[in-house]
């Protein structure tokens, strides 16, 4: 079952005004660069060591926080954050009133959604992009009190996150993928009851997914036409599947192949309530959690970020 919702902004919403905000001449910028010394087993903190380096050729004044990050960012002009998308999740969710313009270096081991703002971008490339453009908006996801920015897994995901929980990722989509086999054929779909809008799917699922973006776990391609900045969330049901079929489907989700498949429902939404018999177990862009229902929602345009 493919549903899919117009790309309309929905009237029950509020859309965050943000100041405009264009492009700041050096003598004016004051950066805050927070990094996560333990993103990317360690990476990160040579990654923002460059960027020190840089902005210091380059006369920008700035700020290096490592282990301790400030309460607030006042006297700043924008925030530029080093880790990946575990970081990146703290960070919303210590910070989520924040209105300064937010950029994301590519320094964890999965890196999703640096990836959809960047692509491919090298570290100088980068650099010359975010000095010399303008702040967009994107979309924040909420589930229960907590906040996400690429993507929330229900049930097999959940699972994997949890396995992974506490122990050292290798870099890409490596130790995901690892653990995804470890977990493929001893993992019990579980029963759910999924509403949004007016529409109800219960029953067995192997794993649900609410994304703003479009992958997850280093790069497997889980909702391939999201968009970050279009006020819905993508969902991505996938049915109870036998051990034998996940391992035959497992590629084509990886390369994003599967939208259209009768094992997939497919839409997209502004709100979604999720329950089960069980405990659910769930991701927030890696982040291991655990709810007995879920409350899930976007917030249209909350953020800035330089891209």
């Amino acid at each position: 079952m493919i549903l899919r919702t117009a790309r309309v902004n929905d009237p029950g919403q509020s859309v965050v005004k943000h100041p405009k905000l264009q492009y700041l001449p050096s003598s004016s910028r004051n950066v805050a660069i927070v990094c996560n010394p333990l993103a990317g087993v360690g990476r990160a903190v040579g990654i923002a060591d460059r960027l020190s380096e840089e902005l210091v050729f380059r006369k920008i004044q700035y700020d290096l926080f490592t282990v301790q990050w400030p309460s607030d960012f006042e006297k700043y002009s924008e925030i530029w954050i080093v880790g990946g998308d575990g970081t990146l999740n703290y960070f919303v969710n210590q910070y989520p009133s924040i209105q300064l313009p937010l950029v994301i270096f590519k320094g964890g081991t999965g890196n999703d959604f640096h990836w959809l703002l960047y692509g491919k971008i090298g570290l100088m490339e980068q650099i010359e992009l975010v000095l010399s453009t303008a702040a967009r908006p994107i979309d924040l996801g909420q589930c229960n009190e907590y906040y996400f920015l690429n993507g929330l897994g229900v049930g097999f995901e959940g699972a994997v996150a949890s396995s992974l929980k506490g122990k050292k990722k290798l870099p890409g989509k490596t130790s995901f993928f690892l653990m995804i086999l470890k977990k493929i054929f001893s993992y019990r779909s579980r029963w759910y009851e999924i509403s949004s809008n007016g529409l109800t799917i219960s029953g067995k699922q192997l794993m649900i997914s609410l994304t703003n973006g479009r992958r997850a776990g280093g790069g497997f391609h889980i909702a391939p036409e999201a968009v970050p900045d279009d006020g819905l969330l993508d969902a991505i049901i996938v049915k109870d599947l036998s051990p034998l079929r996940r391992l035959f489907y497992l590629p084509v989700i990886e390369k994003g192949r599967h939208l259209h498949l009768p094992i997939i429902n497919w839409f997209r939404t502004t709100r979604v309530s999720i329950v089960s018999k069980q405990d659910i177990q769930f991701h927030l862009d890696g982040e291991y959690h655990i709810a007995g229902k879920l409350e899930i929602s976007v917030i249209r345009a909350k953020l800035l970020f330089r891209y």
